[in-house]
Parts: C-alpha cells; structure tokens; sequence
C-alpha cells in the first residue's frame, strides 16, 4: 500500500481511498471499507448445546440465530471482549475460553478482523444487561446446526465459521 485517505468516517464504518500495487500489477486506487475488530463465542455444554441468540436483523430483513459477540474496546483483549459480550448478551458467564481462529470476512474489500471462540461450559449470573443485542435465548443441540444452516436459518459469518469449527472438531464414533 502507497498510500491511504479517508473518504467517509463515522463511528460504525471508515471508507478508505488506498493505493496499492500488488505484484505484477500496476498501482492502482482502491476503497477499503474498514469495519471494528469483533469477537464471537460459541458456548458449548455438555449436553452438547450451543447457546444462541434469535434476532432480528434490520439488514437483511430475517431473523435468525447467532453467536453471543461483538466489538471489541480499545486496549481490550479479544478473548475478554468475547465473554464479556456473552454474559452481556445472554446472561451466561462463559468458562474454559479458547480463541480457535482470526480470520477477514470480506478479504478484498472490508478490513474487519472476527475473532473467534469456543467455550466449553457457563454459569447463569443473571440476565442480560445488553437487550437490544439480546434478542430471545437458547440452548440449541448441536445436532440441529446442520439443518438450521441449510435451511438459512444461520446468521453471519461469524456464527458459521465458529460453528462449523465446532462441528467439524467433534470426535468422530468409532465404526
């Protein structure tokens, strides 16, 4: 990158005029849209549940299931930021936290590093604090993922990245 000016700023979303030069290319301008950095936590227990939130998403007009997550503040770790936001959210404090993979939903065009987490167990400590975000809240079997995600029923990336990394790291039964 040669060099970068802000077009648009706000508190939710920065668009970036950049200019770059990828290797064999020549220099060109680019919009990065530049989106805050987020965690996400998939809380399993051991009944082999997921707690999720239904909620309504003005965006695209549907409701659907997530993960508990959200922004995280500056100066504050991620993995904080994500059972901060699931007792926020859910009510639940989340136990055992570990970050299993930071990715960029939009790579060529939005700079918004999601962080993501898996937590094995929580503790209700009351109800949720953040009711606009908290929408109506579930344990939902694992077991019912695949279906839910065929059906659309799966919101944002987050929610399925974090999921499918759950599911895909389940033990397999022996044949």
């Amino acid at each position: 990158m040669h060099g970068s000016r802000p077009v648009y700023e706000n508190r939710w979303v920065n668009l970036d005029l950049v200019e770059v030069e990828p290797p064999g290319v020549e220099r060109f301008e680019h919009h990065v849209v530049r989106l805050h950095h987020v965690a996400i936590t998939a809380v399993i227990d051991e009944q082999q549940r997921v707690l999720m939130l239904w909620r309504y998403r003005f965006v695209p007009q549907q409701w659907g299931w997530e993960l508990p997550g959200g922004i995280v503040d500056e100066g504050e770790n991620a993995a904080t930021t994500a059972a901060r936001e699931t007792e926020e959210e859910t009510g639940w404090r989340p136990t055992n936290v570990e970050h299993v993979v930071t990715y960029q939903p939009m790579i060529g065009m939005v700079d918004s590093p999601h962080e993501i987490f898996v937590a094995r167990g929580a503790v209700k400590v009351g109800e949720p604090t953040d009711i606009e975000e908290a929408g109506t809240i579930a344990w939902v079997p694992l077991a019912d993922i695949p279906a839910l995600m065929a059906e659309g029923k799966l919101m944002g990336s987050g929610t399925l990245v974090a999921l499918l990394h759950v599911l895909a790291s389940r033990p397999t039964a022996a044949p």
